[in-house]
């Protein structure tokens, strides 16, 4: 575990070969450290200048680089920091960094700038969080809450809660220091309505973490589908490329086939599946299975029909199992002669997965089934993460509870317990009173040199 009295270095960009890499180094030794295995007088350096020299261990030479100044606290880490900038080659990366720790410095473990960040106060816990979030997004509405909450709007709002409650946090305590005094800041309903106006603020908050989730963790997206309905084209064409096999030979599709893409902002898992129907086959039959599952576990389900035949027994039953809520029911093959579908309590459209007609059109129904209507505005902030939203339902778990105690007239003391646990749950989330088990669990998570 790192100290505050240690200098770490770590590389901070990605394992490879590349253009250039970066060796940063952070602590109370990291000017001394550069000092001596940098051809310059870094100590005479002014914050924040970069300098073109040579690395050089024992009077050799490893590499020409580029150093960077900044002493605290106007660093990342709040602390005297030094980045160098070498060839990208692993090998001589590694020398460099090797040197370093040599010299003096400690290996960072896994997130420990970052984590240096918070502690030394640049950054509040859910900003910290949010390095990582941001490192690690896979779309745009992602990046876009990431950036959201790293900016810090997370953190003003939890802030603007933790303000509604500390008035009537005061009230609560007074009741309980000087109950013979009759001391009557507000009245309780004055009280009880202020607690509920917030309650509702912190329900509105939390409900955003359902939408969270699907920007953080990105969707599956099932294919489901009697054979021969054209699942496997459907999935080359949202892929923009030939990764399921496609014949004219029903069941061709044996298991589950998986491919990421990115659609509408989100992030998907497009599964094809096996097509479902009535077989002897054993290896058939084990694809099928497994198509069922994944129907029941994917979070949207393409219900893919051909339109140029009848329904057989197979497509009835697979529509009248669909749960509505997540399913899209899609017409396929309308290049071939067809009438005009029956229309069943589903969300649907007709295309054509081997032209693209009407693959648009689809998209579009998919973005509004999964945000059923519209997506969160960029203005809006998102709960993405888990630990925060728990946090967040214990606190009104917490404020539920105090406003019952109030309007049932329990002892003071207790109320005003309950107000400072509600206090502390919100706390945590931007990194008040946050226990050291918590704090590496939290960047064991991130990557090394972060």
């Amino acid at each position: 575990m790192e100290t505050p009295s240690d200098t770490l270095a770590a590389i901070a960009t990605p394992p490879g070969e590349g253009g250039i890499a970066v060796i940063r180094i952070s602590g109370p030794d990291a000017i001394s450290i550069a000092d001596k295995i940098f051809s310059g007088s870094v100590a005479d350096y002014r914050t924040h200048t970069c300098h073109f020299g040579k690395i050089i261990d024992q009077g050799h030479v490893i590499d020409e680089v580029l150093l960077l100044v900044m002493r605290g606290p106007r660093s990342f880490t709040g602390e005297d920091t030094i980045e160098i900038q070498c060839h990208g080659g692993s090998l001589v990366t590694r020398q460099i960094l090797e040197l370093v720790l040599k010299t003096g410095a400690k290996s960072a473990g896994p997130g420990a700038f970052t984590r240096q960040a918070f502690l030394n106060g640049k950054l509040d816990l859910a900003q910290a969080e949010a390095v990582q979030t941001f490192i690690g997004a896979k779309n745009e509405l992602s990046l876009q809450a990431a950036s959201q909450q790293l900016s810090g709007m997370l953190s003003k709002r939890i802030a603007n809660l933790q303000q509604e409650l500390l008035g009537t946090a005061a009230i609560l305590e007074a009741w309980v220091d000087f109950p013979e005094e009759g001391l009557e800041f507000a009245s309780k309903e004055e009280v009880i309505t202020s607690l509920e106006k917030t309650l509702q603020n912190m329900h509105s908050l939390e409900s955003t973490f359902h939408e969270g989730k699907k920007i953080h963790e990105g969707l599956s997206l099932c294919l489901v589908g009697s054979p021969n309905a054209g699942k496997s084209s459907l999935m080359n064409a949202l892929l923009g490329q030939d990764r399921a096999i496609v014949t004219h030979i029903p069941g061709t599709t044996r298991d589950t086939l998986e491919a990421e893409m990115r659609l509408g902002g989100l992030h998907f898992q497009l599964i094809d599946t096996a097509g479902i129907r009535q077989t002897e086959e054993l290896v058939e039959r084990e694809g099928i299975r497994r198509s069922k599952i994944a129907m029941q576990q994917s979070d949207l389900i393409l219900l893919l029909v051909d339109v140029s035949s009848p329904l057989t027994e197979e497509d009835e039953a697979l529509i009248a199992s669909a749960p509505k809520e997540k399913t899209l029911l899609i017409w396929n093959k309308t290049d071939l002669p067809h009438t005009s579908p029956d229309a069943p309590e589903l969300a649907q459209v007709l295309l054509s997965a081997k032209t693209g007609e009407g693959i648009e059109e689809l998209k579009k129904e998919i973005e509004k089934l999964i945000w059923e209507g519209t997506p969160p505005s960029k203005e809006e902030i998102v709960l993405t993460n888990i630990r925060h939203k728990e946090a967040l339902s214990l606190a009104i778990k917490d404020l539920k509870t105090l406003i019952q105690g109030l309007e049932t007239g329990i002892s003071a003391e207790f109320v005003a317990s309950d107000m400072r646990s509600c206090l502390g749950h919100l706390g945590t989330i931007i990194g008040m009173d946050i226990s050291e088990d918590i704090l590496s669990a939290i960047f064991s998570k991130f990557c090394v040199g972060k």
